[in-house]
């Protein structure tokens, strides 16, 4: 038995149970076999097309792990097929290739390509896998990423975009965000990346923070935060060495459809204009004609930024570019008659069934009205769990109960998500 039909045919043992039994398998690299099924198994709705390439090696279940979906790595190509349009087919170096999903994508619009990895059990992996996945345009480098060693790992190779990935752990396995605190730490490497190439992208922890990235490196003209599934997962900044430091750069939160091929939702700004903008906030009057509107009546709808959108910190430009009205300064919530399209896809919507003031006896209305419902609290002196305990609601259903201020008064908002 090969070693490709032991995975097939252990493909969902207990992975614990087949290394205690390594024995009982003579010629079988019984180790290896069960980091290629727990990486597998990682990548199956991943990365489904590497998942049906039986004969890929994957030694690394961590590497399986940390590496871009199919999504992410789609929109990564595309992103840099458009900033390097003018230049034909470019070349890329991508010096932090891991697993190598992000490098496959890149193949696929780009003329050549440099994969680099520290590890020779990835370089050596991934050199098999593109064979088997027809990346037959890239060239291999394996050395560490480290000040002063980038000329030897291009060795000639020209290339007109750089990206990396550095990694998000520290030396005892625990994760970290900062930028100073990733290995590579690419504060201390922009300089040499952009003598290199004019565009460097650079994948880094959704945790991040946007204001302190923007005061951290310089060259900065675009900025995208991915999502998908509901979940915020790339933070992606684009340096240009032709782009003035003292200009802000432009931010995009995208949300990611499931299906490579569906369109995606962006909303796209300057920070200078989330900084100048000013909102159209919800008055006490505005307010309480939601709670005189008749039941049973379309909308009003109310609108919750998605996490990517929610990060990008464009809480002023959603309610003045959409004439949505804000419920409060720090209560990240909209409502209007209609939701724009601009922002179709990047959050969620509500239609409003009720609401009333905060107060012990109308968390006991909302509670008996609606038993099972989502519980948030935005904006009050009240955590989510605690409002949950007040309501007495379980889990469940299409209901959403908020806990919001809205101008300086604390109140509950029933909704129906959408």
């Amino acid at each position: 038995m090969t070693l490709e039909e032991f995975i097939l045919a252990h493909r969902d043992d207990d992975i614990a149970k087949l290394l205690l039994s390594a024995k009982k398998f003579p010629g079988i690299d019984v180790s290896l076999a069960v980091n290629t099924i727990e990486s597998r198994r990682k990548l199956r709705k991943k990365v489904p097309e590497w998942y049906t390439e039986t004969g890929l090696s994957l030694p690394s279940p961590l590497s399986a792990e940390q590496c871009s979906s199919t999504a992410t790595a789609a929109y990564k190509a595309a992103l840099v097929q458009r900033i390097a349009s003018t230049m034909g087919r470019p070349r890329l170096a991508d010096l932090t290739g891991g697993l190598g999903v992000d490098t496959v994508a890149f193949s696929k619009i780009c003329d050549k390509v440099l994969y680099n990895d520290m590890s020779e059990t990835l370089v050596e992996a991934a050199k098999r896998n593109f064979a088997l996945l027809g990346a037959d345009n890239v060239r291999f480098s394996c050395r560490a990423l480290e000040k002063g060693a980038l000329e030897d790992i291009l060795d000639g190779f020209r290339p007109d975009v750089i990206f990396l990935d550095p990694a998000r752990r520290d030396s005892a396995a625990r994760k970290v965000f900062r930028l100073e605190d990733c290995s590579p730490d690419i504060t201390v490497l922009c300089d040499e990346l952009l003598a290199a190439a004019r565009y460097v992208l650079v994948k880094i922890s959704p945790m991040a923070d946007v204001s302190v990235i923007c005061h951290t490196l310089q060259n900065i003209s675009e900025i995208h935060i991915v999502e998908t599934a509901g979940e915020c997962k790339e933070l992606l900044v684009l340096l240009d060495r032709e782009h003035p430091s003292a200009d802000s750069p432009l931010i995009t939160a995208v949300s990611l459809p499931a299906a490579t091929a569906a369109p995606h939702h962006s909303f796209s700004f300057r920070r200078e204009e989330e900084t100048t903008s000013a909102p159209c906030l919800m008055t006490d009057s505005d307010f309480a004609a939601l709670a005189r509107r008749p039941a049973g009546g379309a909308g009003p709808l109310l609108f919750e930024p998605g996490r990517a959108l929610a990060k990008s910190g464009a809480f002023n430009l959603i309610s003045s570019r959409s004439g949505l009205k804000k419920l409060d300064v720090n209560t990240h919530l909209y409502v209007g008659e209609e939701i724009p399209e601009e922002l179709t896809g990047l959050g969620k919507t509500f239609t409003i069934l009720g609401t009333a003031p905060l107060s012990r006896q109308s968390m006991k209305d909302f509670g008996r009205m609606y038993p099972r419902a989502e519980v948030s609290a935005r904006n009050i002196p009240m955590t989510s769990v605690l409002l949950r305990g007040r309501l007495g609601c379980a889990s469940g259903g299409n209901t959403h109960i908020f806990g919001v201020s809205v101008a300086s008064q604390k109140h509950l908002i029933a909704a129906e998500s959408h």
